[in-house]
């Protein structure tokens, strides 16, 4: 029934019971089993936070590194709290990276292109503070810490890039390349507000110079124009976005992985009319993560012991 509740609200859980093996369950008895061990769920991921915190984690001898890329990603979303309106919860992933080959639709050649297999997600309603030490687990759990390649991918949001440099300094940083392009619509629409075909013209040049990694081509025309924040924006992430090369390298560009989880714990705690009590979003949180990382009856097993 738990494992179920992460997937589907309480009513639906019921109904799935009445229908597939006839027996009637009141919501209520569903709500409270899942808060029960929900606890205990949270709790058991809240002493594994403690086991890990990076001042306990022993590295294996040279040799033993983590046989595959991994990457990371990390966003926010938002669910409704009562009394409180609507809050940000933080999600983090943690997956492998592989390649596969695609058509590109523009040159019709075969291209080699990363994405993110075997995603595990972390979320934690409340603040980096709060979420670093959980992300920071399930990447432990992951093997994060033993690989020699790894990969964060994220929008440009500071706080990403404050967990990524205190966290995981080894890895390769890249700023998701769908919000880089839409950073630079809003510098085209800057630079020529009267004049919607040249801001577009200026934009189809810029987003070459864009993943070739050229970003003095867009800074510069920007600053000339005293166009100070939209410049800043590039100046700031100009080494997270040599798109090319990390794609040369077998980096995934894009941010997909992450904004995939959002979507999929909304999908549970955002449905129409959904407000949670802050601890029951909390347990739901843990529960909906386990249920999207296909970890559901280890973590059951483990937390039950």
């Amino acid at each position: 029934m738990v494992w179920l509740a992460g997937l589907l609200p309480f009513a639906q859980v019921a109904e799935v019971f009445e229908r597939l093996v006839h027996v009637r369950i009141p919501v209520t008895s569903g709500w409270e089993q899942t808060q029960a061990v929900g606890v205990r769920l949270q709790a058991r991921q809240v002493a594994e936070q403690a086991q890990v915190a990076p001042d306990r984690v022993v590295l294996p001898p040279a040799g033993q590194d983590h046989p595959r890329p991994l990457g990371l990603s990390m966003d926010g979303g938002t669910l409704n709290i009562r009394g409180e309106g609507w809050k940000e919860f933080k999600t983090g992933t943690v997956y492998d990276v592989t390649t596969t080959t695609q058509i590109d639709p523009q040159t019709h050649e075969a291209v080699v292109v990363a994405r993110g297999e075997h995603m595990a997600y972390r979320a934690i309603l409340g603040d980096v503070k709060a979420f670093a030490p959980a992300f920071w687990a399930l990447a432990v759990q992951r093997g994060v810490p033993q690989a020699t390649n790894v990969v964060t991918t994220a929008d440009g949001a500071e706080w990403i890039w404050n967990v990524t440099d205190d966290l995981f300094p080894q890895s390769v940083q890249i700023v998701d390349w769908y919000h880089a392009t839409q950073h630079l619509a809003l510098a085209a629409t800057a630079l020529y507000p009267q004049d919607e075909k040249a801001a577009q013209r200026w934009q189809q040049e810029r987003r070459e110079a864009l993943y070739l990694g050229h970003i003095d081509r867009i800074i510069a025309p920007l600053e000339a124009a005293g166009l100070a924040t939209e410049a800043h924006y590039f100046q700031v992430h100009q080494r997270r976005m040599q798109y090319q090369e990390f794609r040369e390298d077998g980096y995934p560009i894009g941010s997909g992985t992450v904004e995939s989880g959002i979507k999929q714990f909304k999908q549970r705690l955002t449905g129409p009319g959904m407000r949670w009590s802050r601890p029951g979003a909390d347990r739901m949180l843990v529960i909906r993560a386990a249920v999207m990382t296909n970890s559901f009856d280890k973590v059951w097993a483990t937390a039950l012991n």
